[in-house]
C-alpha cells in the first residue's frame, strides 16, 4: 500500500466518489506456491523417453491454474528427494512454465512414500534403457504405441507439417480404429472415406476439411517435413539449415557423416543422429513412401542459392521473448530465418538484438543488463519493410 502521510497534500489530492486519491493499494503477483505431490506418473514421448510427471494439488500461480509439474528424469527426482504425498514449492520458470523448486520436509508426517521408477515402459511393458553418459531413461521398443501416438502428434503439430484439424483426440480414434499405423498412413486417409465418417464427431464437412489439410501438407517447405521426421537432436533450425545447404532429402541422406558434421550449427551429434536415421530401415522406408504419395522432398540447391543471403537480419542472432499480437513463436521463428538471421533461445552477448511482446520477462531483463537492443514487435516489423501477418 502506498499512502501520502501529509495532511495538506492528501486535501490537494482530495477524494473520487469511492476512494481518496492520496492512498493506492497493490496486488504483487506471485510467482511460486506451495502444493502438495498427489502422484507421480510417467508419460512416453515421441523419442521414447519416460518423463515423470508431478501431479498437483491445483493451485494459482502469475494468473493461472497449475495442476501439473514435469520432473523430468529420474536423477531430477533424486536430487529434489520428492515423494508422493509431499508438500513442495512449485515456481513458474520464465514466469510460464511450472516447475518444482523444493521439498518442504518439515511438513512429512510419515505418509509420504518413495516413487519407483519403472525398469520397463508402462505403456508396451518392453526394456529400457538410460542413454549412455546421459540422464534420459527410454524405451527400446521402435513399436510403442506411446512412442507412434505422439510422433503422429508432433508430426501434424504447427511445428512440423501443420495439418489442421488432426489433433491428438482425433489421432487417438484413429489408432484406436487401426487407420493409422504409421507417418505415412496420414496420406493414405484420403481412401478411407467411409470409415473417416463412421468416427465420432466427424461428419462430411469435417472429414472434408481434414483431407484438404492433409492434401495441402504435401506441398509443406522440405524444413518443415525434416522437422516432423523426428530425428533425434533435429529441431527447426537445424532443419532450416539441411534443407538450406543440400536442397533435397536424398541428398541429405547421401551425405556421410564426416560431411554433414562439418556444415555450420550441424556438429557431430546431430550428423551421427541424421546418418543414422536415414541409413536405417526405417528412414529409409519412409522417405520412399513419402516420395510415391507425392511430398515435397524438396528441390536441388542451384549455384546461386548457396550464397548467403542478403537482407536485414543478415548474419544476426535475434531472441523473440513474450507474448506476440502478429505471430506464433513458430511463425516469427520462420519469419526471423526467412530474412537471413539466426533464431535463438537464450540471450548472450552474442545476441545482436532481442524482440519483446507482452509479459516479457528474464531475457528481456538479461538483455537490458548486456546492453543488448531490445524491440518491440512493431519496431522488429518495420526494420524488415513490408511483411503479410
Amino acid at each position: 500500500m502506498l499512502k501520502v502521510n501529509d495532511f495538506a497534500q492528501q486535501k490537494q489530492l482530495g477524494t473520487t466518489s469511492k476512494s481518496p486519491r492520496w492512498v493506492a493499494a497493490y496486488k504483487w503477483e506471485k510467482y511460486e506456491a506451495v502444493t502438495r505431490v498427489e502422484e507421480i506418473v510417467i508419460q512416453v514421448g515421441k523419442t521414447g523417453v519416460l518423463t515423470p510427471v508431478a501431479h498437483l494439488t491445483s493451485v494459482d500461480i502469475a494468473g493461472s491454474t497449475v495442476s501439473r509439474a514435469s520432473l523430468h528424469n529420474r536423477d531430477e527426482i533424486e536430487r529434489l528427494g520428492v515423494r508422493i504425498g509431499d508438500w513442495v514449492v512449485v515456481e513458474k520458470a520464465g514466469k510460464i512454465i511450472p516447475h518444482v523448486v523444493r521439498v518442504e520436509e518439515h511438513r512429512r508426517n510419515g505418509s509420504e512414500h518413495p516413487f519407483d521408477f519403472p525398469d520397463r515402459c508402462p505403456e508396451c511393458d518392453s526394456e529400457v534403457e538410460q542413454d549412455p553418459g546421459g540422464v534420459y531413461i527410454r524405451c527400446l521398443n521402435p513399436n510403442c504405441p506411446a512412442q507412434l501416438r505422439e510422433s503422429l502428434r508432433f508430426f501434424a503439430s504447427r511445428a512440423a507439417m501443420d495439418i489442421e484439424g488432426l489433433g491428438i483426440k482425433l489421432i487417438e480414434q484413429l489408432l484406436e480404429a487401426g487407420l493409422l499405423t504409421s507417418l505415412t498412413d496420414i496420406y493414405r486417409l484420403k481412401d478411407l472415406r467411409e470409415e473417416l465418417l463412421s468416427l465420432e464427431r466427424m461428419g462430411e464437412k469435417s472429414v472434408d476439411n481434414l483431407l484438404r489439410a492433409i492434401e495441402e501438407s504435401k506441398t509443406r517447405p522440405l524444413w518443415r517435413l525434416l522437422t516432423g521426421l523426428n530425428i533425434r537432436h533435429v529441431g527447426t533450425r537445424h532443419a532450416h539449415v539441411l534443407a538450406d545447404v543440400f536442397g533435397t532429402l536424398d541428398e541429405i541422406r547421401r551425405q556421410s557423416e564426416e560431411t554433414l558434421a562439418a556444415v555450420d550449427e550441424i556438429g557431430s551429434v546431430i550428423a551421427h543422429s541424421v546418418h543414422s536415421f536415414f541409413a536405417s530401415p526405417v528412414g529409409r522406408r519412409l522417405v520412399d513412401e513419402f516420395r510415391l504419395l507425392g511430398l515435397n522432398l524438396g528441390k536441388p540447391v542451384q549455384q546461386e542459392e548457396t550464397q548467403p543471403q542478403t537482407g536485414p537480419l543478415t548474419g544476426k542472432t535475434v531472441v523473440v521473448t513474450g507474448t506476440l499480437s502478429r505471430f506464433t513463436r513458430d511463425e516469427i521463428k520462420e519469419l526471423i530465418h526467412e530474412h537471413g538471421g539466426k533464431p535463438a533461445g537464450s540471450v548472450s552477448k552474442q545476441t545482436d538484438f532481442v524482440v519483446a511482446g507482452e509479459k516479457a520477462g528474464s531475457k528481456q531483463a538479461k538483455a537490458q543488463q548486456l546492453g543488448v537492443p531490445v524491440l518491440t514487435e512493431d519496431e522488429f516489423l518495420a526494420m524488415l519493410g513490408p511483411v503479410e501477418s
